[in-house]
């Protein structure tokens, strides 16, 4: 048997539990560590004050439209090729594969050339204020340049989950965030270099765990091969990648707005609430990874054997991922609610605004938490399967049409109040709007299942 048969053998007939969770812890650990970096640069930057860690959530939003992007064509290709291997249409989906990565790579250069060109405009679109501004500036520039990798490791990573090797993405993504905690500190303090030196020991971690990412491919560990005569001349597979990816790119890319969003809300109460507001954004997105990184764990499963069309397995994989998602998160819900004033002092200890809005904002997100692993099981599984005009649309809610207008209505209702539970009350909604549409594929996989 080939490694490819073995491949295709293991992701069809292995226990769905085992096999979603040996795929799910790597992609939970990349998740982790790329949000323990994230919140690693939130630490050491706001030993610089108050306006400095505010830059750090300012700057959060650009990198968030950068990931995006590499979700919006890793998960396009990600999700097209696991069906594919699951159909055995191998060259096929090496095809998609080097389309999706120089096609990465290129798009990353044109985000790079703008907005380094359009810098101060863009800090201010991004919610700086004034005395947040120079901070933010000299962040967002150096993540910037790295754009083009940024990019094209997330795309990497995403299609290496998604042929079934989520260890070999975990070291590339894993390996670039170890290496940025280790550079903060000294090129912040060390090398004098404020705020600019986190966002250079971003980048450089960033590019190191490219060429690990790259090497996996290149030495031939993989199903799907990235070899420049690969690439595809048929615009019908770029526009079926992003088609397939706008899930994603909408989850991601409007996570962007929605901060952009908050950090405007925040704003009209002072440094104190948009430094808050970063924080607890930071906190929540290191709980948040694990429900995502179980969710890329889960997906290649049901890719697979939605293509091999085995819907009791498909449908067996929902159910598994849906309770222990959401087992977790409750649990982790209430740990983080009892330590929520410790975890905000963990970043700025002398600031007793800033711990009492970040304290009040956390605890309102743990009430809510519970509900996140259906809406993200909802829109992954849609995403995972083709209909990528329905896991848009849910993918859509949470921070997008739900969120959006609470941000905007609710702090003129409840002040300061309404900026700190906008987010829980969004997650809420978005519970309710995906529970029929995930019902009704429950349904459709059993009836495929007696067929």
């Amino acid at each position: 048997m080939d490694v490819n048969e073995a491949q295709y053998k293991k992701m069809t007939e292995e226990s769905v539990s085992r096999l979603i969770l040996s795929l799910a812890v790597p992609t939970i650990i990349s998740m982790i560590v790329t949000a323990v970096y994230n919140t690693a640069d939130t630490y050491f930057v706001s030993q610089l004050g108050t306006s400095a860690s505010g830059a750090v959530g300012i700057v959060m939003s650009l990198m968030g439209l950068i990931q995006s992007s590499g979700f919006l064509i890793g998960m396009g290709a990600g999700s097209w090729m696991s069906r594919l291997l699951g159909e055995k249409q191998d060259d096929k989906a090496s095809e998609v594969a080097a389309s999706a990565f120089y096609m990465a790579l290129a798009f990353g250069l044109v985000i790079a050339v703008a907005g380094v060109n359009f810098l101060d405009p863009l800090v201010g679109l991004l919610g700086a204020t004034d005395t947040i501004r120079p901070y933010a500036r000299d962040y967002a520039q150096y993540i910037l340049y790295a754009a083009p990798l940024l990019i094209a490791s997330f795309t990497m990573n995403k299609m290496l989950c998604s042929e079934g090797k989520a260890r070999f993405a975990m070291i590339g993504i894993a390996s670039g965030g170890v290496l940025n905690i280790i550079l903060d500190p000294i090129f912040i303090f060390g090398f004098h270099l404020g705020i600019a030196g986190a966002a250079i020991a971003t980048a450089l971690s960033q590019a190191v765990g490219f060429f690990i990412l790259l090497y996996m491919y290149v030495s031939g560990r993989t199903v799907a091969k990235l070899r420049p005569r690969g690439i595809s001349k048929s615009a019908g597979v770029y526009g079926s990648i992003i088609k397939f990816g706008l899930p994603s790119f909408f989850r991601q890319g409007l996570s962007s707005v929605a901060m952009i969003a908050l950090n405007t809300s925040a704003a009209d109460y002072g440094d104190a609430a948009v430094s808050a507001m970063a924080i607890v954004t930071k906190i929540f997105m290191l709980v948040f990874s694990v429900v995502i990184g179980f969710g890329q764990g889960y997906q290649p499963v049901a890719g697979y054997n939605y293509g091999a069309k085995k819907f009791g397995r498909v449908r067996e994989s929902v159910l598994f991922m849906l309770k222990t998602a959401t087992l977790f998160i409750s649990v982790f819900a209430v740990l983080v609610y009892a330590a929520a004033p410790e975890l905000i002092r963990l970043f700025i200890s002398d600031d007793a605004a800033v711990i009492r809005i970040g304290t009040e904002a956390m605890r309102f997100q743990c009430i809510s938490m519970p509900f996140l692993p259906l809406g993200v099981c909802a829109n992954m599984t849609f995403q995972t399967i083709g209909k990528s005009a329905l896991a848009t649309f849910l993918s859509a809610a949470r921070q997008g049409y739900v969120f959006l207008p609470l941000i905007v209505i609710l702090p003129r209702i409840l002040g300061i109040r309404g900026v700190e539970a906008g987010q829980s009350l969004a997650d809420i909604i978005t519970f309710f709007i995906c529970i029929p549409f995930l019902v009704k594929f429950l349904r459709e996989c059993a009836a495929g299942a007696r067929r």
